[in-house]
């Protein structure tokens, strides 16, 4: 046949303009939009008033045409069964002679129907960012309900034979494919199309049927905000493709359309699928087909597409989703259609593998009846069940299995230490070692690694015999070479007594385990099967059984996945459930499980105090530190770029071993003689310019800062101190007192007597711009002035307090000049100095140790904490011997903890990294590379503010009006948040709340910078990020 494309109407804008005032009595102005058949023009009235104007294939039939204006008529007149207030469809207008269609004709002659709708309000779904969870789904019970309202709606035009119409994909599909150029693309068409009429188009003919849309194009579907940071699907247009046919085809066309570009198609489909099953649920066989129905519409999509090319070679309408449809049947074509059945019906509440728990049941029943898969008794003596788990104190620093003799050798003297015969690695436990590339994927957001542990693990020496459980026959074997692989592995085939197949496997094994094996070899109950293999040829791990039940092989041989997904946990468990029911070990020898987010949080809220906050609306347990990432319950990393604690990294190696080391032989208070606190003494003030000579160690930075007060009271006799506007010094009354950014703070009193509050030299948001020496100096005024009305109560400062960078007051770089000037004015009326660098100390700036450096100042008293000790609870007070000395007035100053040996040892050690290891040049390379691509984003996005930062201490302050600095306080916890969501960790700082925070440990790469850039451009592009 010919095609439609070339009867399509072809008016003008002004024709168009004309249409609308003969017929309909409208002045308009009109513009076109695309569209592939047809011709629409959105018009535009006088009075601001919307509409769109139809022109119709002269193809089309009036049949077609009304009984498209009847379904949206009925439709409309349902719309209190939609959430919200929403339109749902356009309402149909009438001419001016009170009918709902007219007819003009063309300049060619042709007659083509006319129609005139209200113009939906609303963005396209394909143009709308992110296309999260709730937005899906919220398209899954749009449809949903458009399907079920349509339940009592037919129209005789309904029941055609239409192109589009899935019911006709085989022949559609078949008619086309000859179209298809490419000959990879065409055989793999055929191959989904074969596989379709064998093992689906058989099921078709019992399932519902009814009038549906049919066309949830993510041009069609419309979405508006529902509320300020979250959309949903409100309405649908183009009414051209309804068609009478089976239900279930609507689901398969929405998840098409929604799975297009995404990097993790079926989960897309599942939110989908759960949406429209809330709205009208759909039955276990349309759940069965839906797969395989959705793969036909990309076919015959692409198909489509290759036939009317043919007509309009330079149409690009014609191949909108040409590509992006290739690749999405590339990737499914990777996934068997039963794993996405399951995880259809996981999604729709449904158990996942329908046949699961009748294998279980049954293997529960004949449980007595298996053969022990090894020498011995694993009842008794009761195995030894190791925690090996993300979070396993067992295995410590070897998390990730990276020393696998190390992990070996500590597994088996556990072993032979609890006189068990065998250990066991539990079934369902999320692990680190799962870190190869093949255990990777990619999600729309953060990266997901399969961690959880599909099978249970025995422990066993290389060369153990290993038996089978059960009669069988040998399925397949094979020697998985691959890096953490199974190395040589055999799969054996079982029925239960009504004949359901289900499987085992036996992973890890030596190579001549699979010598003489075929396919279809029976296999008796109690049968020596197999040795366990060496670390050299298993795979690379301890030599160990990987033992594994399996309810569906999804086409697989001689391999099948061991780790599964978090996010799909529940159906890979399903699909292979707890060997244990063979084992039979008893259950009391297995850990009880850990608390659940949900119970830690309850525990929280009922015995900790309520103020101590939480991160994140979703928070996260974490378990595990390494490096820059931080490691969640289920094995997830996040790079941590928040926590300035852990300086050198999380758990970093050497600093450990300083620890572990030093904690079995002493750990005292400075009362008695030792060498630690001497030599780290040492080191550490010969980091310090003349003449701060003379260190106190406590614990805190709390304590560290209110020491330095003590010390400047006593020095100069005079108790007021001059702090700056938002600033933060610690936790203590005393502290509180001289941190604005607490006590003017919700929950604070305001500044008390004594404490002189200057304005935070803000070079962006203060009365002054700029970050140059004039501007320094403007800053340093208000100290004066605060120093002068001290004066003049014939008073005088303790100490001019203040961060070498702002912290809380928004990760401010103090301008130039800033600190000597300051200084400046506060020593001339006989007051000390005191500079605090508990956050930005030891190399975070890169240019140099100390962050004062860059302000060519010398303080009187320098506070350090957090990364002094990489999370061990370490600070200290630096001063000068003058001050040290007034301060020895009689009254024994004396700190428990401070300067302990294990403290000295781990502060040693973080000492010891950063200069073996360039951190504080690393700390400058990657913080410019991030600088760099944070300032590039604020050319692209009006709601960056600013940029600032020195190192690895940086700042991205967000507005809703750059004139105005309009904080958008709001914006920014929701990008928090959404950065979160793709793994990675920041947080919001200043005043106003509405500065990203950047502070990650000195290990932060710059490839961890370009990765938080290419997140962070991602997450602003969303629509409610858009000033």
């Amino acid at each position: 046949m010919s095609s439609i494309v070339q009867h399509a109407p072809r008016f003008t804008e002004q024709e168009s303009v004309r249409i609308a005032l003969e017929l309909f009595g409208l002045e308009v102005t009109a513009r076109q939009l695309p569209s592939e058949r047809d011709q629409n023009f959105r018009l535009t009235a006088a009075d601001g008033n919307d509409y769109v104007l139809k022109l119709a294939n002269a193809t089309e039939s009036v049949e077609v045409l009304d009984f498209q204006n009847q379904a949206m008529i009925h439709l409309a007149g349902k719309r209190e069964l939609f959430a919200g207030s929403t339109a749902v469809v356009p309402d149909v207008l009438s001419t001016t002679t009170g009918d709902q269609m007219s007819t003009i004709k063309g300049t060619d002659g042709i007659a083509h129907f006319v129609r005139l709708l209200t113009y939906l309000p609303g963005k396209p779904l394909a143009l709308v960012k992110p296309h999260d969870a709730d937005l899906l789904a919220s398209m899954g019970r749009f449809f949903g309900t458009i399907d079920q309202a349509l339940q009592d709606f037919d129209h005789p035009a309904t029941h055609r034979d239409f192109h589009w119409d899935l019911n006709n994909a085989g022949h559609i599909i078949t008619s086309y494919l000859e179209h298809i150029k490419v000959a990879e693309n065409r055989n793999l068409v055929k191959g989904l199309l074969e596989h379709f009429q064998a093992q689906t188009e058989p099921q078709l003919g019992e399932l519902r049927s009814g009038v549906i849309h049919n066309d949830a194009n993510d041009y069609n579907v419309l979405v508006e905000p529902e509320g300020r940071w979250h959309t949903a699907v409100t309405g649908v247009i183009d009414f051209g493709d309804m068609v009478y046919t089976r239900i279930v085809n609507e689901v398969a066309i929405a998840c098409a359309y929604a799975m297009l570009d995404k990097a993790d198609p079926l989960t897309t489909a599942g939110h989908v699928v759960a949406g429209y099953h809330h709205a009208f649920p759909l039955t276990e066989p349309e759940l069965a087909v839906l797969s395989d129905l959705i793969c036909m519409r990309l076919c015959m999509s692409v198909c489509h597409s290759a036939n009317q090319s043919r007509h309009e070679p330079d149409n690009e309408y014609l191949r909108i989703s040409e590509k992006p449809a290739w690749d999405l049947l590339y990737k499914l074509a990777d996934i068997h259609p039963r794993l996405a059945h399951y995880m259809f019906r996981h999604a729709c509440g449904l158990s996942p593998v329908p046949q699961s728990k009748k294998i279980v049941e049954w293997l529960k029943s004949n449980s007595s009846e298996s053969a022990c898969l090894i020498d011995g008794n694993l009842r008794d003596p009761r195995p030894l069940v190791f925690d090996l788990g993300v979070g396993s104190q067992l295995l410590a620093g070897d998390g990730a299995g990276a020393d696998t003799q190390a992990v070996t050798k500590k597994l088996f003297e556990r072993i032979q230490g609890a006189g068990a015969g065998v250990g066991v690695g539990r079934y369902n436990e999320a692990r680190l070692v799962y870190a190869a590339g093949h255990f990777v994927v990619q999600t729309d957001e953060m990266r997901e690694n399969r961690t959880v542990h599909l099978g249970l693990d025995l422990y066993l020496p290389a060369g153990s015999r290993v038996y089978a459980p059960l009669d069988g026959k040998v399925h397949s074997f094979n020697n998985n070479r691959a890096p953490l692989d199974y190395g040589p592995t055999i799969i054996i085939e079982h029925q239960t007594g009504d004949g359901d197949p289900f499987y085992t496997l036996y992973g890890h094994l030596s190579p001549e385990s699979l010598d003489g094996l075929k396919a279809g070899i029976l296999i008796e109950t109690g049968q020596p099967i197999a040795r366990i293999g060496n670390t050299d040829v298993n795979g690379g791990w301890p030599p160990h059984l990987h033992f594994q039940i399996i309810t569906d092989m999804l086409g697989e041989k001689g391999n099948f996945p061991g780790a599964a997904r978090p996010s799909q946990r529940d159906i890979w468990l399903a699909i292979s459930p707890d060997p244990n029911i063979v084992l039979g070990i008893p259950p009391e020898c297995f850990p009880t499980a850990g608390r659940t987010q949900d119970e830690i949080l309850a525990l929280r809220r009922q015995k900790l105090g309520r103020n101590l906050s939480i991160a994140y609306r979703s928070p996260l347990k974490i378990v595990r530190g390494r490096g820059q990432y931080l490691y969640s319950e289920d094995g997830q990393a996040y790079l941590d770029g928040v926590n300035n604690v852990c300086h050198v990294g999380h758990c970093h190696p050497r600093v450990v071993a300083a620890g572990q080391l030093q904690m079995p032989v002493l750990n005292t208070n400075t009362r008695y003689l030792h060498d630690n606190i001497i030599e780290y003494v040492g080191r550490l003030l010969s980091k310090f310019p003349d003449p701060l000579g003379v260190c106190y160690f406590v614990c805190t930075g709390s304590e560290a800062n209110e020491l330095a007060l003590r010390m400047a009271r006593n020095y100069t006799g005079h108790r007021e101190i001059i702090t700056v506007d938002g600033a933060y010094h610690g936790n203590t009354q005393a502290l509180i007192d001289i941190s604005p950014y607490k006590h003017d703070g919700p929950g604070g009193r305001g500044t008390p007597s004594g404490v002189h509050k200057v304005t935070m030299p803000d070079g962006y948001r203060g009365p002054y711009k700029g970050s140059d020496a004039d501007v320094g100096a403007r800053y340093a005024e208000y100290v004066r002035e605060a120093v002068e009305r001290l004066q003049a109560g014939d008073n005088g400062p303790a100490a001019f307090i203040c961060e070498s960078m702002l912290g809380c007051g928004g990760q401010i770089v103090l301008p130039d000049n800033y600190l000597a000037e300051a200084f400046g004015h506060v020593r001339a009326a006989g007051g000390l100095c005191i500079v605090d660098e508990v956050q930005v100390g030891f190399g975070r700036v890169g240019s140099h140790l100390w962050a004062f450096e860059t302000q060519n100042v010398v303080p009187d008293i320098v506070t350090l904490g957090k990364p002094i000790g990489n999370g061990h609870p370490l600070a200290a007070v630096i001063t000068t011997p003058e001050i040290a000395d007034a301060f020895a007035n009689g009254m024994e100053y004396f700190n428990t903890f401070g300067g302990n040996p294990v403290s000295c040892a781990i502060g040693m050690a973080v000492m010891d990294v950063i200069e073996d290891e360039g951190l504080q040049e690393n700390a400058g390379r990657a913080g410019q590379r991030l600088l760099d691509g944070l300032k590039g984003l604020m050319g692209k996005y009006p709601l960056i503010g600013d940029v600032r930062g020195l190192g690895l201490y940086i700042g991205v302050e967000l507005v809703v009006d750059r004139s105005t600095l309009e904080p958008a306080t709001e914006h920014a916890d929701y990008i928090i948040n959404r950065m979160r969501d793709h793994g990675i960790l920041i947080s919001t700082d200043g005043p106003l709340e509405n500065v990203l925070k950047m502070k990650p440990p000195i290990v932060f790469s710059e490839k961890n910078a370009d990765e938080v850039v290419e997140v962070l451009d991602k997450i602003l592009q969303e629509d409610c990020l858009q000033v």
